[in-house]
């Protein structure tokens, strides 16, 4: 019997699949990057259509950080085209999207960081709509930074300290990873506690409106006490 439908505020998504499915096309590994790139701008769009008002979406995970050079030459030359796209779109700025990046920005080159702080810069006072792009992020990572801070103000620390310290303090009512695996890969360790997670075979290019819709029927489906 189908259950009541949910209020959904926050989507988290782990976009898996970009190098396999280039692979599996016979296509060079940046081509899958741009067909995956492609379908964040489109995932974004149903993601309005459905009156999500969160995403979150999982872009550059510290340990990608580790590829070989000329794959993450083309990654840097593809974000640096997308987030310029983004900046420059104006139903950004007509549906006031508020844009954040959530990780150690200093790690990525320069000319990112700079592109970064003037698309946060220009919709910080946005707040119909939240994209929150992981991007240099790990979770351990955030976690290690936040409870540091906390520790420097030298008093006891509670659940919600940590949280209020958090690149990223909202929790996500479900998760999608795409690409066949089952792990959560460093995502939002902190955030996911209560989260649900729906896996997915189909690799992120292949990932299309009918899948986000059938995840929040899913979504739908599932009875959540958070533990009580």
């Amino acid at each position: 019997m189908n259950k009541e439908k949910k209020q959904i505020n926050h989507v988290g998504i782990i976009i898996d699949g970009n190098r396999r499915y280039a692979k599996n096309k016979g296509m060079a590994t940046h081509k899958g990057h741009s067909e995956g790139a492609e379908k964040v701008s489109k995932t974004i769009e149903w993601c309005k259509d459905l009156e999500i008002k969160e995403l979150t979406i999982y872009t550059l995970s510290t340990e990608n950080l580790k590829r070989e050079p000329k794959e993450l030459e083309h990654l840097f030359n593809l974000f640096k085209k997308f987030f310029k796209k983004f900046k420059e779109n104006k139903e950004v700025h007509e549906n006031k999207v508020k844009i954040k990046f959530i990780g150690d920005i200093s790690l990525v080159p320069k000319d990112i960081q700079e592109l970064i702080k003037e698309i946060e810069n220009d919709t910080k006072d946005y707040d119909n709509y939240k994209i929150n792009f992981c991007f240099a992020y790990g979770g351990r990572l955030e976690l290690t930074k936040s409870i540091n801070k906390l520790i420097k103000q030298g008093k006891p620390v509670t659940e919600q300290d940590i949280t209020n310290f958090l690149w990223l303090s909202s929790e996500p009512d479900f998760i999608i990873r795409t690409g066949g695996k089952t792990r959560t890969s460093n995502f939002l360790p902190w955030q996911s506690v209560y989260s649900e997670w729906i896996f997915l075979e189909k690799m992120w290019p292949e990932f299309e409106e009918q899948d986000l819709k059938d995840c929040i029927e899913k979504f739908n489906q599932t009875q959540r006490n958070f533990g009580k």
